[in-house]
């Protein structure tokens, strides 16, 4: 990048190291930049000409940022107004989107983060609506999948090999990762695209009726069967026939689907004809089926005949830095869904979520952003409109300790004292200092988390 008229910006902060922090850092990454020590000054720069993006503080004696903000926006509004502060809270946050922030970053924040939001907005500004769609697909979308972690792009390289061969591939990986929609993307990239895609979850029917529901049954095979009935490797039939939760299978219906990989042929129940199918078979699976070989609840030959390739879906906390193409994207799709305008994840909000495990990954993610549409009522998604008990299970995970009475025994209220006080000190940590939100995270009255406090002699702001 290179500076240019187009990439004017204006910082104000009545802090003088905090402008100089600033313009170092934005003038290294191309920008010009404009310093105002408070907020009477940047409304005078303001009047004078029109900086492509404005940087401010919100608390400053006179004028504050939310009234410069306000006059950046009357002048321009086409001026994108990013704000900073050290003392956050919901009320000046939902304000600050109200008048038409473009963020509300907290202090003390990350400089690669920071530098990303600016570029993000400045790059913003120079697109169209429909450039700005495109890009995003391009950039971060695979067929049905989305992402660009190092991870993901390695998932996208296995699809596209293995997409146009005939031959079984087992899909592994933890709950919530998307196994389903590689398996989508392989069906939709093969010859068989125009083809039926059958996806079973084996878990998810009763264990009498899935020889019915995998192979069918003719008029009379049992009591009820009143007509005859294809059953789902029927269905599929020239397609791909997906096994979710293909571990759950009993040994009786593992022999019989091991018939139909090595003949291509099944024999619904209650009939004496055998019949041709032509299906691929894609599997998945949250088990180690090995190990499951090796206790005896999966044939062996089974295992083999379905993993002759192998793809392994990454986990959420392994893919780096596709939480925020996530989010943004199920944004979207629950804005347009519930009929809203929200348009972006909050600073706060997004760097909560980062600190985040999501032992149900790209599942629970979603199901935390759906979550945050229906309840907010501003234009963008805000720290208080997350499932936050979510994060009392992160906070309590990442706290996990291993527990040693040794020889002599422990004094317990010194233990007991210091796991109190890391679980404070890591809710104020993700809070900001919030006292309030501290104690909604860790389930307490305000009463009792003051008492905590001073019990522990923490000080909060």
């Amino acid at each position: 990048m290179s500076g240019n008229d187009k990439n004017n910006i204006l910082v104000v902060d009545d802090e003088q190291s905090m402008r100089e922090f600033l313009e170092i850092m934005l003038t290294q990454e191309g920008y010009k930049v404009t310093l105002a020590s408070n907020g009477r000054k940047a409304c005078s720069i303001l009047e004078k000409t029109k900086p492509d993006m404005v940087i401010t503080d919100i608390r400053m004696p006179d004028i504050d940022g939310i009234e410069v903000l306000k006059k950046a926006k009357s002048l321009n509004p086409e001026t994108i107004v990013v704000l900073i502060s050290a003392f956050a809270t919901a009320s000046t946050a939902v304000e600050a989107m109200r008048e038409g922030a473009y963020d509300f970053i907290p202090k003390p924040f990350k400089v690669s983060d920071f530098k990303k939001i600016v570029k993000d907005a400045i790059d913003s500004k120079k697109l169209t609506p429909l450039e700005k769609k495109q890009n995003q697909k391009n950039l971060y979308h695979f067929d049905c999948l989305i992402g660009e972690s190092p991870q993901m792009k390695k998932i996208y390289d296995l699809i596209q090999k293995v997409s146009r061969t005939k031959t079984n591939i087992l899909i592994t990986g933890e709950s919530g990762t998307g196994k389903e929609l590689v398996a989508k993307a392989i069906h939709q990239l093969s010859d068989r695209h125009d083809k039926p895609f059958v996806a079973i979850n084996c878990a998810g029917i009763p264990e009498n009726l899935i020889e019915s529901e995998l192979f069918g049954y003719k008029r009379g095979a049992f009591t009820g069967a009143n007509t005859d009935k294809d059953g789902l490797f029927a269905s599929a039939d020239g397609g791909t026939i997906f096994l979710d939760e293909i571990g759950e299978l009993t040994l009786a219906i593992q022999v019989k689907l091991l018939r139909v990989i090595q003949e291509t042929r099944f024999t619904a129940i209650g009939d004496t004809e055998e019949r041709s199918v032509n299906i691929r078979i894609i599997s998945a699976t949250n088990k180690d089926l090995e190990n499951e070989v090796i206790e005896n609840n999966f044939r062996e030959d089974l295992y083999f005949r379905l993993n002759v390739i192998q793809i392994k879906t990454p986990p959420l906390r392994e893919r780096e830095g596709d939480l925020p193409v996530l989010a943004q994207h199920f944004l979207e799709q629950y804005s347009r869904d519930m009929g809203k305008e929200i348009r972006k994840i909050s600073a706060y909000a997004m760097d909560i979520l980062s600190h985040y495990t999501f032992p149900g990954n790209v599942r629970e993610l979603e199901n935390i952003i759906e979550r945050s549409v229906a309840l907010e009522t501003s234009n963008i998604v805000l720290p208080e409109s997350l499932a936050l008990s979510n994060f009392r299970r992160s906070i309590a995970k990442e706290n996990r300790r291993e527990y040693d009475l040794g020889p002599e025994g422990i004094d317990l209220d010194e233990v007991m004292a210091g796991i109190e006080r890391d679980y404070i000190l890591k809710a104020l940590e993700i809070s900001y200092g919030s006292r309030q939100r501290s104690a909604r995270i860790l389930g307490l009255s305000m009463r009792s988390f003051r008492y905590r406090l001073e019990k522990l002699g923490i000080k909060g702001s």
